[in-house]
C-alpha cells in the first residue's frame, strides 16, 4: 500500500504528553536539558566569577582609598595642630606666623610620597613642602623629532600645550574649591585632579586659634592611581578564570553538539544520497542527552521508512499478482471467444468476461482506497468522538437502505456515552467493512449484531457478530492478510460468489485500529452444543479519558 509522508509543521507537544521513546514528560522548559543546563551553569560561572571579582577588588579599592584618607586627615590634623600651638598668636588680634608654621612643615613633614601646603586666611600660598624639599617635578618628553618635522595629532586633538594648560586650570580650580570649603571651619576630603592630570587624595584642615580660622594645611598623596592599577591587575585573575570557563563551555559546545550534530547530518545525507534504509550510530545512541534522544529518533525513523518501503514492496508484488488473475481471465475468454464455433458459445463467455470485469474495478477502487488510507490518517486531525453515537448512526443507516433477503443490523450499547480519540472517518470505514463482511456471510434474513462496551483497564470493546459459517480455526489471523478470500461454496450470503470481494477489507480494517492504538481480533461464536453458530469481530479502543498520543501521529 502506499504511504504519505506529512511535512506540515509539527503541532507544539503540550505538557503531560509522554514521550514515545524515553518516556519522560515533556515541558517546555529549557532546564529540563541536560546539555542546556550544562552550558547555562558554564556561562553564569563565568559571569558570577567577573561580578564577585569586580565587587570584591571595588570595595578593595573604595577601602584602601578610604584608609588613605583617614591617614592623611589624622596626619593632617597632627600637624595642624603642632602649628595652632607653635605658630599663631592670639593678641591684640590672632594672626598665624607665617616664618615659623614653614618651619614647623619643613620639621614634621617627612613622607616623600606627600605633599603639604599651607595657605593663610586669604588662600596665599605660603609654604609648599614640595619647594622646601627642592623637589623636581618629573614629566616624560614627546619622542624626539627631526629638525622641521612636524608632531602628528589627529584632527580633534587639541596642542598639547594647550592640553597642559588645561589640566593645569582644572587642578587650580580644585584646589581652590577645596581650600575655600575647609576656610568654613571643617576638614575637607576629597579625590581631585593635579596638575600633571594624575587623581589624588587630599585632606583640607583649617588651623584655627580659638575660632578663628587662620589658615589652611593640604595634604595630598598622589599614589592613587598606582593603587587604582594595583587592584586593576589583581582583578587579571578572575578575568583569566572567566575567560577560561568560557573557553571550556565553548570547546564542550562543539565537543557535544556540534560536531556530534555534524555527524548526524552526514549520516543522513549518506542515506539519501545512498539510498541506504538504516543509519546506526551506537556511539552516540548510548548518550543519555538530547543527542542520543536525536540519535534514536533518527535511527527510528529511518527503521521505519525501511519497514514502509518494504510494505511497499510487498504490497506492489501483492498487487500485481492479485490484477494478473482477473486479467488472465479475461485474455482467456477473449482468446477462447474468437474460437468459439458458435454464437451460443460466444454467449455462454459474455457473463465470464462482465464478471471478471466487474471484479478488476473492485479491485482496483479497494486497491486505491487502501493506498490512501494512510494519507487520509495524517491528513485527518484526531479528535474526541462518541462512539455510541456513531454505531448507533450506522445500524440505522443500514437498517433504512436494507433490502429483502440482506441481513438486519442491530445494535446494543450502554447509556452513558463512550468516547474514543480518533478520526470518525477512517473508523467509520472500519465498521462499515466488518458490517458488510458479517452481512455477506450471514444467510437471508438473518441478523448482524454490534454490540459496545467499558471494561475497566482494558478500554472500550465492540463486537461485531454474524450467524454464519464462522472462520476455520486455523486462518483466525490470516483473514487480516491483504487479500485473503476464502469462502465456502454454496454459500447463501449475498456476495458469496467468486470474485466478489477484493480480500483487502479487513486488512484496512487492522491498519486503521492500529493505527488508532486499539486491536482487532477475530473468533469463533460457540452454541450451546459446541457448534460454531457464527464469527465475531472484536475491537478494542482506548477510552479518551485524557489527551494522549496516539500512534496516529506518529505515523505523520
Amino acid at each position: 500500500m502506499g504511504w504519505a509522508i506529512a511535512t506540515a509543521r509539527p503541532e507544539p507537544a503540550k505538557p503531560g504528553l509522554p514521550r514515545p521513546e524515553r518516556g519522560r514528560p515533556v515541558l517546555p522548559s529549557t532546564f529540563v536539558s541536560r546539555l542546556g543546563r550544562l552550558l547555562i551553569g558554564l556561562n553564569f560561572l563565568a559571569l558570577a566569577v567577573l561580578i564577585v571579582g569586580a565587587l570584591v577588588l571595588n570595595e578593595s579599592r573604595r577601602g584602601l582609598v578610604e584608609a588613605r584618607l583617614d591617614s592623611l586627615n589624622t596626619q593632617g590634623a597632627f600637624i595642624a595642630n603642632v602649628i595652632a600651638k607653635a605658630a599663631t598668636v592670639g593678641e591684640p588680634e590672632p594672626e598665624l606666623i607665617a616664618p615659623r608654621a614653614a618651619q614647623t612643615i619643613q620639621l614634621l613633614f617627612l613622607s616623600r610620597s606627600q605633599r603639604a601646603r599651607l595657605f593663610d586666611k586669604d588662600g596665599t600660598l605660603i609654604t609648599d613642602s614640595s619647594v622646601i624639599a627642592d623637589r623636581i617635578q618629573q614629566q616624560p618628553l614627546p619622542p624626539a623629532r627631526k629638525p622641521g618635522e612636524a608632531g602628528f595629532r589627529w584632527p580633534w586633538q587639541k596642542p598639547r600645550e594647550v592640553r597642559d594648560a588645561e589640566m593645569h586650570a582644572r587642578a587650580v580650580a580644585a584646589l581652590d574649591r577645596e581650600v575655600s570649603m575647609a576656610m568654613k571651619g571643617s576638614p575637607e576630603a576629597e579625590l581631585r585632579p593635579s596638575d600633571d592630570g594624575r587623581r589624588v587624595v587630599s585632606v583640607s584642615i583649617p588651623i584655627q586659634h580659638v575660632q578663628a580660622v587662620l589658615g589652611v594645611l593640604t595634604l595630598e598623596a598622589g599614589d592613587v592611581d598606582q593603587i587604582v592599577a594595583a587592584q586593576r591587575w589583581a582583578l587579571a585573575p578572575f578575568i583569566l578564570i572567566a575567560i577560561a570557563v568560557t573557553l571550556a563551555s565553548s570547546l564542550l559546545a562543539n565537543l557535544l553538539v556540534a560536531r556530534p550534530i555534524m555527524r548526524l547530518s552526514r549520516a543522513a545525507d549518506s542515506v539519501r544520497l545512498s539510498r541506504a534504509r538504516t543509519m546506526s550510530l551506537p556511539d552516540l545512541a548510548d548518550r543519555d542527552d538530547e543527542v542520543g534522544d536525536l540519535t534514536r529518533s533518527l535511527e527510528a525513523m529511518t527503521s521505519a521508512l525501511s519497514d514502509r518501503m518494504d510494505a511497499i514492496d510487498r504490497f506492489a508484488a501483492d498487487v500485481s499478482h492479485e490484477i494478473k488473475n482477473p486479467l488472465t481471465s479475461i485474455r482467456s475468454a477473449v482468446e477462447t471467444l474468437e474460437l468459439a464455433p458458435t454464437p451460443a458459445a460466444q454467449a455462454r463467455l459474455l457473463p465470464i468476461l462482465k464478471h471478471d470485469v466487474g471484479r478488476l474495478d473492485r479491485l482496483i477502487t479497494d486497491i486505491s482506497n487502501a493506498s490512501r488510507l494512510d494519507a487520509e490518517l495524517s491528513r485527518d486531525a484526531p479528535r474526541a468522538i462518541d462512539l455510541d453515537a456513531l454505531l448507533r448512526d450506522l445500524s440505522e443507516l443500514y437498517g433504512a437502505t436494507r433490502r429483502g433477503g440482506e441481513a438486519d443490523v442491530t445494535y446494543a450499547g450502554p447509556a452513558a456515552p463512550l468516547r474514543v480519540f480518533g478520526r470518525e472517518g477512517p473508523l467509520s470505514q472500519v465498521f462499515r467493512n466488518l458490517i458488510d463482511n458479517a452481512r455477506s456471510f450471514s444467510p437471508p434474513g438473518g441478523s448482524v449484531n454490534l454490540t459496545a462496551r467499558r471494561e475497566p483497564g482494558r478500554g472500550i470493546v465492540i463486537a461485531v457478530e454474524d450467524e454464519g459459517p464462522g472462520l476455520p480455526p486455523d486462518n483466525l489471523e490470516s483473514v487480516f492478510e491483504r487479500f485473503y478470500t476464502q469462502r465456502p461454496k454454496g454459500q447463501p450470503g449475498a456476495g458469496a460468489s467468486f470474485g466478489g470481494h477484493s480480500g483487502l477489507g479487513l486488512s484496512i480494517a487492522r491498519q486503521i485500529v492500529e493505527a488508532h492504538g486499539g486491536r482487532i481480533t477475530a473468533e469463533n461464536r460457540v452454541g450451546v452444543d459446541g457448534g460454531v453458530v457464527g464469527a465475531r469481530f472484536l475491537i478494542v479502543l482506548p477510552e479518551a479519558t485524557a489527551p494522549r498520543l496516539d500512534r496516529g501521529n506518529e505515523r505523520a
